[in-house]
């Protein structure tokens, strides 16, 4: 059994101007010691399904249908005092995008991440703040940090806290939205190694979001391609790479900036992503597509297997399943 089992996930906001469609129909599964990288423009729907995961979608989001099960637990259903004492944070946690939202600019970090050890393990605060300590430690920070406020800490110092705040638990999965965000790439490529040492060292199975498929590619075994709230894309990071299917996936890695490459016109994908109350009919992929055909316009794609647990979403293949 998969550590994490998405399946048929929908995620729905209820907004005064229509639904938005921002998760729909999502399913896929993570292993222990696993990293599934999500990639995908803004406004595909993933940042949606990280918090999601979490059942932490805003009002007047919510989920609709579909389920998400934990080691064998499905935690769609379940109250919320039982979630939030036995499964967020402990068993599932998150990093979340900005370090400063992240952050209650009116107490210490150390009293931070200790609130979550406490009301969890019903230890002391002077155990928690000690656990604290040595958290920070783990992420590369100096103890002393844990009695300073947020506004003192640098842009890299704030993302090592909240990656400390996750790993607080202990959790079996960490979901890491888009955690390089704002960042200098120096400290970017500082903030990577941490996770991939993490990773390594702890085992720890995580999903990776980010628009940036260059950043991805630092730690991701599988990778999903969201584009208009579904996964249109799905296989190993290596597979994705090297033999993309789906043409989004395939302009995606197009538009990737490259240091060698001759100068000129840096490639992009004309047009945006479609107005999620209103999708397109068939593919919603298909008015950005140089490939698109009339059925495509008309009947939505199914999902076809391209082998070793590789699948793509596109009328252009046939399953060799």
């Amino acid at each position: 059994m998969a550590l994490l089992e998405v399946e048929h996930l929908r995620i729905y906001y209820y907004t005064l101007r229509g639904i938005v469609r921002a998760v729909d129909d999502v399913s896929f599964t993570l292993d222990r010691g696993e990293v599934l990288g999500v990639a995908g423009e803004s406004g595909c729907g993933k940042s949606t399904l990280g918090y999601g995961l979490m059942r932490l979608v805003p009002p007047p989001g919510r989920i609709v249908g579909g389920r998400i099960v934990v080691d064998g637990v499905d935690i769609v259903g379940l109250p919320e005092p039982i979630l939030r004492k036995r499964f967020r944070w402990k068993r599932i946690s998150m990093i979340f995008q900005s370090a400063m939202n992240a952050l209650n600019p009116v107490y210490t970090v150390g009293d931070q991440i200790a609130e979550a050890i406490v009301y969890h393990e019903g230890v002391s605060r002077r155990e928690a703040l000690q656990r604290a300590e040595k958290l920070l430690r783990m992420v590369g920070l100096d103890p002393s940090i844990a009695r300073r406020y947020p506004h003192e800490l640098s842009g890299g110092q704030k993302q090592r806290v909240v990656i400390a705040m996750a790993l607080a638990l202990n959790p079996d999965i960490v979901i890491a939205d888009e955690p390089t965000t704002a960042l200098d790439v120096v400290v970017q490529a500082q903030i990577l190694n941490l996770l991939k040492r993490l990773k390594r060292e702890y085992n720890m199975s995580m999903i990776f979001i980010s628009h940036d498929l260059s950043v991805i590619a630092e730690l991701a075994d599988k990778i999903a391609i969201m584009y208009a709230g579904e996964i249109v894309e799905l296989g190993p990071a290596e597979n994705v790479y090297t033999r993309p299917a789906h043409p989004y996936t395939q302009l995606l890695l197009k538009a990737i900036p490259r240091l060698h490459a001759p100068r000129g016109k840096l490639a992009y994908i004309p047009g945006s992503p479609p107005d999620l109350r209103k999708p397109p009919r068939g593919c919603r992929f298909a008015p950005r597509c140089p490939f698109a055909q009339p059925r495509c316009r008309e009947e939505e794609p199914p999902y076809v297997s391209l082998g070793e647990k590789h699948v793509v979403k596109c009328w252009l293949y046939k399953s060799k399943a």
